[in-house]
């Protein structure tokens, strides 16, 4: 028999939900009939069966206004998803401190300032709620050019598992090793077609992930069915990626 998760009646945010994983997340929240709010920096038009509200997440203020009157204009918030990130690509000896701090502002310290004014809101709630993090496999493995994003996002996972502890039993929260993942700006990112068709061929998968893949294990973690999931940090990378000294071997027998 088929299982069909159906969020009717239930309130979800995805903040950085315009575009991107975020926009799947968002659509797939829609389809399984959840009212879904989304926010970012710039006022854009709402996705269809969505409402939009402008919120810098780096301003804890801000953030703290817009969750509460989520809440408030929707009678509950039942989910939140903490999505918005992201960091261009930097040395580690190249960047300045005002730059580091930007990147940690971003992929950490809003996550915590969103979450944490979702567990107020949902601990005063009968029914709770759930936060899913959006955190990234450069929180796993080396990630030269974007280090410091891999400490925010490691930061993000260790945080989960804290909160997981701290906020039981009324909210749950977990965060996701999001992989590659194939969205309109990759091919510009990388470099064009041929170095996305490279980048996937050390995937296990042999792709990267489709935004609607991600936002299925984050509608999974959001259900009733991971009623018993918290504090966890799930793995969805296509099986990893082939380390390096695989190609070294392909050419060699070993004795």
């Amino acid at each position: 028999m088929a299982v069909q998760i159906d969020l009717s009646g239930r309130v979800v945010l995805v903040t950085g939900g315009t575009k991107g994983i975020g926009a799947g997340v968002a659509h797939t929240f829609v389809e399984a009939g959840a009212t879904v709010v989304t926010c970012a920096r710039s006022d854009v038009p709402a996705a269809p069966g969505t409402s939009h509200v402008v919120c810098d997440v780096r301003d804890p203020e801000a953030v703290r206004a817009m969750v509460e009157g989520v809440a408030t204009e929707h009678g509950r918030l039942d989910v939140v998803v903490n999505n918005a990130g992201g960091s261009p690509y930097a040395l580690l000896a190249d960047g300045s401190p005002r730059f580091h701090t930007k990147v940690m502002d971003l992929n950490f310290t809003s996550v915590l300032s969103v979450a944490q004014a979702a567990n107020r809101v949902m601990q005063a709630q009968s029914q709770g709620g759930a936060i899913v993090n959006i955190s990234s496999i450069s929180a796993l493995r080396p990630s030269p050019g974007t280090a410091v994003y891999g400490a925010a996002k490691a930061a993000v996972d260790q945080f989960t598992v804290s909160a997981g502890m701290e906020w039981a039993p009324k909210v749950r929260i977990n965060s996701i090793n999001v992989g590659l993942c194939r969205t309109s700006e990759t091919a510009g990112h990388y470099g064009g077609d041929a170095t996305v068709a490279a980048i996937e061929r050390t995937i296990p998968m042999g792709r990267m992930a489709e935004p609607e893949e991600i936002a299925g294990v984050v509608l999974f973690l959001a259900s009733d069915l991971a009623s018993y999931v918290s504090g966890a940090s799930i793995q969805c990378h296509g099986g990893g990626e082939e380390p390096v000294f695989q190609h070294v071997l392909a050419n060699h027998t070993p004795a």
